[in-house]
């Protein structure tokens, strides 16, 4: 056989770099795509680690607590199978609701009814919102260990709250015999000392009693006011149609004047002060204290941008969710850059379709009297076991700047004059204590019946407290905001005398 001749002749060194230079090539292409898969694995992991890192601050700062309130959470139904459900306790330590054996007890009925609420069907108030507080248990582990052998129920933590008693009787007090609610807070701290929503109802008997108080709608006796219901601002949102002009004339504001004549025309809406009293001429202060319809008409009309004042309520928490643990309905405000401009003249003096809780025109009020910061709402003070240790402090929570300290500044000798010489001057003038604020007065329906407002602070040099009072049908008992308002003050200040 014959056989193919080899070509044995060596490479010359020109092609043995060029294959070696492909063979480098190949395995670089190689390795690219390799890197390639590698980084886009990598990058998917870091994505979906930094998702689950995102979703559990989440959960830790905000679905935790709609979890931990939710009355189907099956974690909180099997806490009470072990834990006899801790105190709720005012903030000097006297006892607002206890478990005695096993039964719910809240010792002053209805005082507290809607601030502590109600820890059967489903659950309300602080009950709900410090369910998981009242739930655990920090007893010495030996005796926890020592009453399962036994199977019996360890006693849960209690929750001390900043609820003041003295002032939450003086506002059921006062508001006896008419509806409405009032919050009190301090504003350098965010501290809730009361909240009283009337009409109300017996804790104690709201199991018997479920029923008839959920069926009967036209009272809603379950609902709480001071949180939950939404009401017309009346003149008290000419507090945010001052700030607005004066944030949107800082040069001008304090040489604006305006002649009322009680009543006028404003964009085809007719306008009348309180009684078609005609005011005269007025200065922007002197519009406020007197709180006259036309003056601020006139601003809302002929000054204020509606883009800008849009932007002040959003900025004011108006359209959103407020910084408040509790049950809350959210306040609103329709107007805008594209509406008809009939709408502003009764929107600025608090009519029309805006509405607001009176804990949200409380917080208004605090970022006011508190250079513009708002803190946030709180009732939980500390937790303590049932052995009176310390488990765990809150201390003051700042939610952010939502006014700025300028306008705060030029406001509040505004307020002040409310009181000294204005609409609040008959009942709040010439006290031991000064006071600031704002009346509104609100009609709620055709035949002249009205609410009545009052939110302020007192102390203005160094606010203590700040108050928001809605008093519902004032126009028949004759109740007042501002009337409200001097019992809370009067009794917060004979309480620390």
């Amino acid at each position: 056989m014959s056989s193919q001749p080899q070509n044995n002749s060596p490479k010359s060194a020109g092609e043995e770099l060029r294959e070696f230079v492909e063979k480098e090539e190949l395995r670089n292409k190689k390795n690219k795509l390799k890197n390639k898969s590698v980084i886009i694995t990598s990058v998917a992991m870091v994505l979906i680690f930094t998702c689950m890192i995102v979703y559990l601050c989440r959960f830790m700062i905000k679905d935790s607590y709609a979890l931990a309130v939710d009355s189907s959470n099956v974690r909180s139904a099997s806490l009470t199978e072990n834990v006899v459900r801790g105190s709720i306790l005012s903030d000097d330590g006297t006892v607002l609701a206890e478990t005695l054996s096993g039964t719910r007890n809240y010792p002053y009925e209805g005082t507290f009814a809607h601030a502590v609420g109600y820890a059967s069907n489903g659950g309300s108030g602080i009950e709900l919102m410090c369910e998981e507080l009242l739930l655990n248990t920090h007893i010495n582990p030996l005796k926890k260990v020592y009453n399962e052998l036994k199977g019996e129920k360890n006693p849960g933590d209690s929750v001390v709250t900043t609820l003041n008693i003295p002032l939450q009787r003086a506002i059921e007090e006062a508001m006896s015999g008419a509806s409405g609610a009032a919050v009190v807070i301090e504003p350098s701290t965010g501290k809730i000392l009361a909240m009283y929503s009337n009409p109300g109802f017996n804790p104690n008997t709201i199991d018997a009693e479920w029923e008839s108080l959920v069926s009967d709608t036209s009272s809603s006796v379950l609902l709480n006011r001071a949180t939950q219901g939404l009401y017309a601002p009346g003149s008290t949102f000419k507090v945010v149609a001052a700030l607005e002009y004066m944030k949107e004339y800082p040069d001008e504001y304090d040489s604006y004047t305006f002649t009322c004549g009680g009543t006028d025309i404003y964009n085809s809406v007719s306008i009348r002060c309180s009684n078609g009293k005609a005011h005269g001429e007025l200065n922007l202060t002197k519009s406020l204290a007197v709180s006259c319809n036309n003056s601020f008409a006139n601003i809302g009309v002929n000054y204020l941008s509606m883009v800008g004042l849009r932007s002040m309520c959003d900025t004011l928490l108006f359209n959103s969710e407020l910084p408040y643990d509790g049950e809350y309905s959210e306040s609103s405000f329709v107007l805008d850059g594209s509406t008809d401009v009939n709408q502003i003249p009764q929107t600025i003096i608090g009519q029309g379709d805006t509405l607001i809780t009176p804990l949200h025109n409380a917080m208004i009020m605090c970022a006011i009297a508190n250079g513009g910061i708002l803190m946030k709402p709180t009732f939980v003070s500390e937790v303590v076991s049932s052995e009176g240790i310390t488990i765990k402090e809150y201390s003051a929570t700042e939610y952010g700047e939502i006014i700025s300290p300028e306008l705060c500044t030029q406001i509040i000798p505004m307020l002040t004059e409310v009181v000294q010489s204005g609409t609040a001057s008959s009942q709040l003038s010439g006290q031991s204590y000064t006071a600031a604020g704002k009346t509104g007065t609100a009609e709620t329906d055709n035949s002249g019946s009205t609410n009545s407002w009052f939110s302020g602070f007192s102390n203005v040099e160094d606010p203590d407290i700040v108050v928001s009072v809605i008093v519902e049908d004032y126009s028949s008992n004759g109740i007042s905001g501002a009337y409200v308002a001097r019992c809370i003050f009067d009794a917060y200040y004979s309480s620390i005398e």
